[in-house]
């Protein structure tokens, strides 16, 4: 299987491999078929000239000229200007995504099948992307109505490799295939949990960047919710296979999706009480306050919603307490911050912009629940070392929060030390020994205690005069991730 960095820039530099004769002949050959027989001449022509430079290099290159093919008989964006595009009926395009869905399905080399799947639908910043996401919205939707596997575990290294904006857009194709235009469909897409795992984690990943819950409109559909949640509660692992199978040297390119879900999903279990609070804002009516909402009248659904994230919320902090040992085994505790503060920053801010809008409505308790659950969030991952992040940091980031006793409790208390054995980068994970706020300090050591040769305060152990108390899943504090 191509590795992911070589996956990377197969198509970014364009090599002319071909003469230029060569390539005017065989689209000269394809301006005289029809639409469907040009397209899959030039799907032919793709699995002889990618088959053929795999057995020589293992780094394949497309040329110019042949980009140029598939995007003028595959795609339909005329080379010269004022030429009409020879259009596709809707028989025809069907019966090509038939034909896709056929030789992915029958390629048995993974990477043939990688480097034609990024050569057809890898962006290239022209006028024929538009053409292309619409192409792959509908391969990718029909690969998950029939089950087609290799089409799924090539739309999953698709997400991993492709920006952002581009992985959204083919996550709400699939969203409002299945969670918006056919009622019940949804189940068709949750069955592909055992199918590809690896393609659920992306597409994890790419909807909770679309429904960031920044708006109404951007609030995930309650069958969409619902599958998620069953998949991590099912699985809490799943949120991790792209990170535990991504070589973390490595370099991503700017501006795709985040190796791991988790902070999407983090947002959405801390964002939630407030920004359905929000959506139920009752309106106003010549000054007075309307009678209250369809969906806030249904108590039972809502309920339901609300255990729902209770479950996600407690899935995410047992995935944030996996963290530890994998970022140990991978010699990345301290190294590598799957949370990245940035983000969490942001998290931040949009709750404190919604802690203020939702003040006047009283909800107080929505707002109690969103600051216990980021309480929680932050105490963890500091804690596993997926958040780097110093003491004085997390007291910067809550400073402008209402105040809330768990959150406090996380602010001023003690964090786990990092394991021993496991390699340290200074500056990234400072072990904090200074007391909760609130309770008397600690009694100052013997001088006998102390080494002269040592510091008193060792970076990798405590003194036993200056125990640091481990974060333990049992720890006596408001823990309440089910209201």
């Amino acid at each position: 299987m191509v590795s992911p960095t070589v996956y990377g820039h197969c198509f970014g530099d364009f090599v002319v491999n071909e003469t230029d004769d060569t390539m005017s002949d065989i689209r000269h050959s394809l301006l005289r078929r029809d639409a469907l027989s040009a397209a899959k001449e030039v799907l032919y022509h793709l699995d002889i000239y990618f088959s053929s430079q795999l057995q020589s290099t293992a780094v394949p290159i497309v040329d110019k000229g042949t980009l140029e093919l598939v995007e003028e008989f595959i795609f339909h964006v005329p080379k010269e200007r004022g030429v009409l595009p020879k259009r596709m009926s809707s028989l025809q395009e069907l019966q090509l995504l038939e034909i896709m869905c056929s030789y992915f399905q029958e390629q048995s080399k993974d990477a043939v099948r990688q480097v034609i799947f990024s050569a057809l639908f890898s962006p290239q910043g022209n006028k024929a992307d538009d053409s292309r996401m619409a192409m792959l919205g509908k391969l990718v939707s029909m690969a998950v109505a029939v089950c087609r596997v290799p089409i799924l575990e090539c739309a999953a290294l698709w997400l991993q490799r492709t920006h952002a904006i581009y992985c959204v857009r083919l996550a709400k194709v699939l969203v409002d295939d299945y969670c918006s235009l056919v009622p019940g469909s949804v189940q068709t897409l949750q069955q592909i949990f055992s199918a590809s795992p690896r393609f659920c984690c992306q597409f994890i990943t790419a909807v909770t960047a679309l429904f960031d819950m920044s708006s109404d409109d951007l609030i995930p559909p309650n069958d969409l919710l619902e599958m998620v949640v069953t998949w991590i509660f099912d699985d809490p692992r799943l949120t991790l296979i792209t990170f535990l199978n991504t070589p973390i040297s490595a370099n991503l390119p700017v501006g795709c999706l985040d190796l791991t879900p988790l902070v999407g999903l983090v947002r959405w279990c801390v964002k939630a009480p407030l920004a359905y609070k929000r959506n139920r804002k009752p309106a106003l009516t010549n000054g007075h306050i309307s009678k209250l909402s369809k969906e806030e009248k249904e108590e039972e659904g809502v309920g339901d919603r609300d255990l729902l994230y209770s479950k996600l919320h407690l899935s995410i902090l047992q995935v944030l307490m996996m963290l530890q040992v994998h970022l140990t085994e991978k010699n990345l505790f301290g190294r590598l911050g799957l949370l990245v503060f940035d983000h969490m920053v942001q998290l931040v801010e949009e709750l404190s912009r919604l802690v203020d809008e939702l003040n006047p409505l009283n909800a107080t308790k929505e707002t109690e629940l969103s600051l216990d659950r980021l309480a929680q969030a932050l105490q963890v991952a500091v804690a596993s070392g997926a958040l780097l992040c110093t003491r004085e940091d997390l007291r910067s980031l809550c400073s402008r929060l209402p105040h809330n006793n768990l959150l406090q409790l996380v602010l001023s208390g003690p964090v786990q030390q990092q394991p021993p054995h496991s390699a340290f980068q200074p500056g990234f994970y400072p072990h904090i020994h200074t007391p909760p706020l609130g309770y008397p300090a600690r009694p100052t050591p013997p001088a006998h205690s102390q080494h002269p040769a040592h510091p008193p305060h060792p970076p990798h152990s405590a003194l036993p005069a200056h125990p640091v108390q481990p974060f333990l899943p049992g720890m006596a504090f408001p823990y309440r991730p089910i209201r």
